[in-house]
């Protein structure tokens, strides 16, 4: 291929990418994009190919020598690095052999704007999602005040869609304001343009209300996402948790590791005793219900049973969706580290029984519960870790590299899964499905290091800092433009 950057497409310096060229002015025509030379990666295929975007849309995906024949029809356009081409004719990036997937969409994250700015507001969590190679983000309620309303929610959506960064879908609470009664908020939601409710960082305590909020959200379609954790049984770990934190800052790591474990299995009983609870529910309210962050092996159990009885129900023509994401921490983590979060790094046995779950479909997708904090709340033991920039490198690593599955099944866990649980048509290399993309050097390695500047997140708070992961996000495309 003529024309290509004589210093290489990939690579620049710690940080940079090469394509910036990609920066349309608003209001600008689109020539279209033709990414060629490029690993195609997504649920359904994994091969050689280029794909052709125009106007925020995949127009075409060609694979092997019908991807070279038509980057030879593309008479007088240079490869890459910004070249000048004549009216009408498309930018072409030689991709090097990178692969090419569609951007990531996050089912569950908390960018804490409105409220909570010091920790994240939507342009750094914006920006820390495309540095991780996301293209959509859902954000969960927990913010000040509490998202209720459809009105808030697509106030806060559209401060989002201003910054040309990432599309947010802000999810409300299930009762208003969290006060654990009232769900007359959810009563006519418009699932296109709220499509989950949720109370995380809590669950409903009550099951009447729950099953009310499971019944209005049925009549709507809108996905009903539980953080499931029974608050009497929970709040038995609290103490412990405090009484853990003072002994590490005492330099009593054996005191710490035993009390973190006593609370973990408090917490255990609440995942699981809730997760069984919630899935009763929704087989009778007939919601679609999302089982969000699942920690435990029993919690896997438990839906994959529902599951199953959702097939039998689909034969007599009733089916009940049920769906499940865990996150890259409790896939690569263990209760071994003393990290704080909710739910708990479990033991071992919990993470292969989540890997086992990945290998067998029982869960959906991958989420990252990105959940910045600021240094001194993360040091009072503010639970969670600002993951989003980390996903795919960490998931890569503990999933793909480590031999359980193959890249286009974590396509499937990160992007065409949760579009699909959201009604998006995006997350699939297709003709017609929106130009939400990642370039990714699989060879390459991220080197996590929360104070430099590549880092977006506000939240320094990450347990794999100083760690080196394979994969590098080199540059994602938003309706086609970086």
């Amino acid at each position: 291929m003529s024309g290509s950057c004589p210093e290489g497409l990939l690579g620049g310096g710690e940080g940079e990418s090469r394509f910036m060229f990609r920066t349309l002015p608003s209001g600008e025509i689109d020539p279209g994009l033709f990414v060629a030379n490029a690993r195609l990666v997504d649920r359904d295929r994994d091969a050689l190919g280029a794909v052709f975007v125009k106007n925020g849309k995949i127009v075409a995906v060609y694979e092997g020598e019908e991807a070279t024949r038509m980057l030879e029809e593309l008479d007088g356009a240079a490869i890459g690095c910004g070249s000048e081409h004549g009216p009408g004719m498309p930018e072409i990036l030689d991709a090097g052999g990178a692969a090419l997937m569609p951007a990531f969409v996050d089912l569950h994250a908390h960018f804490r704007d409105p409220g909570f700015t010091a920790k994240e507001d939507l342009e750094s969590g914006s920006r820390a999602a495309v540095a991780g190679g996301y293209g959509t983000v859902v954000l969960m309620a927990n913010t000040d005040p509490v998202t209720s309303s459809s009105e808030t929610a697509a106030e806060i959506n559209a401060r989002a869609r201003s910054l040309g960064l990432v599309e947010t879908f802000q999810a409300v609470s299930l009762t208003r304001g969290f006060d654990g009664r009232d769900v007359t908020s959810l009563k006519g939601l418009d699932r296109r343009l709220v499509p989950v409710a949720s109370e995380d960082g809590r669950d409903v305590s009550d099951p009447d209300v729950m099953r009310a909020a499971m019944r209005a959200c049925a009549e709507t379609g809108v996905v009903v996402s539980c953080h499931c954790e029974d608050a009497e049984i929970a709040v038995r770990a609290k103490p412990l948790r405090s009484r853990a934190l003072a002994s590490i800052a005492a330099g009593n790591v054996d005191a710490a590791r035993a009390d973190l474990a006593e609370a973990e299995s408090v917490l255990r009983e609440a995942e699981d005793a809730m997760t069984e609870r919630n899935l009763s529910l929704a087989t009778e309210s007939g919601c679609r219900v999302h089982i969000t962050h699942a920690s435990t092996a029993g919690a896997i159990d438990a839906v994959r049973r529902a599951k199953k009885a959702a097939r039998a129900r689909a034969a007599s023509g009733t089916p009940i969706p049920v769906t499940c994401d865990v996150t890259p921490h409790h896939l690569s983590l263990t209760s071994a580290s003393l990290e704080i979060v909710n739910p708990p790094l479990r033991p071992e046995a919990d993470r292969l029984s989540l890997i086992a779950g990945v290998v067998d479909g029982t869960i959906d997708a991958i989420a990252t519960d990105h959940a910045p904090h600021t240094a001194r709340d993360k040091a009072a033991g503010a639970p969670g870790f600002s993951g989003i920039q980390t996903a795919f490198s960490v998931c890569y690593d503990a999933l793909v590299r480590a031999g359980h599955i193959g890249l286009s099944r974590l396509s499937a866990l990160m992007s065409a899964n949760p579009a699909e649980i959201l009604g998006l048509p995006r997350g699939l290399l297709r003709a017609g499905f929106d130009a939400d993309l990642v370039l990714v050097d699989l060879g390459a390695q991220t080197v996590v290091d929360p104070t430099a500047d590549a880092w977006r997140s506000k939240g320094q708070n990450t347990p794999f800092a100083g760690r080196s992961f394979p994969g590098k996000i080199l540059v994602v495309f938003k309706g086609g433009r970086v």
